[in-house]
């Protein structure tokens, strides 16, 4: 399980390969690799992407509002920085409202570290995840065409 990885096959260009975290956040892990290999993310769109800071995704109404039937996860903070490529789950103004929206930094945020739950970061294909449309929402929102487990 060590050594599991996400991979995100973008309607931008190709496929983001994601190191899952277990060591940092086991509950979350489970809970996106689960999401994966249910279908869940396939064809969810990024519906929040802020040039400079992060891609927002992972909910099914693409709204930012929506997220699995699962229940909310507890919060797993760490001490891993909120760094390029690092994946995290967003959750509400409750630190333990995680469900299935996440987000990949496209630079360092490290204001969110230890308030957010790091459960991945890109090994590679971040080029795909700079390529995704940007905006709150975007026009034409990027779309996870899907996500395998590995």
């Amino acid at each position: 399980m060590a050594d599991e990885t996400l991979t995100l096959t973008l309607d931008s260009g190709g496929d983001v390969v994601i190191k899952l975290r277990s060591d940092l956040a086991p509950g979350h892990v489970e809970r996106i690799t689960q999401l994966a290999k249910d279908g869940f993310y396939d064809g969810v769109v990024f519906h929040r992407v802020i040039p400079g800071f992060m891609a927002q995704g992972g909910d099914p109404t693409g709204t930012g509002m929506g997220g699995s039937q699962l229940p909310d996860l507890k919060a797993e903070f760490s001490r891993e920085p909120h760094v390029r490529g690092i994946c995290s789950m967003a959750r509400s103004s409750n630190p333990n409202s995680a469900n299935s929206q996440f987000f990949i930094c496209f630079d360092d945020a490290t204001f969110l570290d230890g308030q957010y739950t790091v459960w991945g970061e890109v090994t590679s294909g971040m080029e795909h995840v700079d390529a995704l449309p940007k905006g709150e929402p975007p026009r034409t929102p990027g779309k996870i065409v899907s996500a395998t487990i590995s």
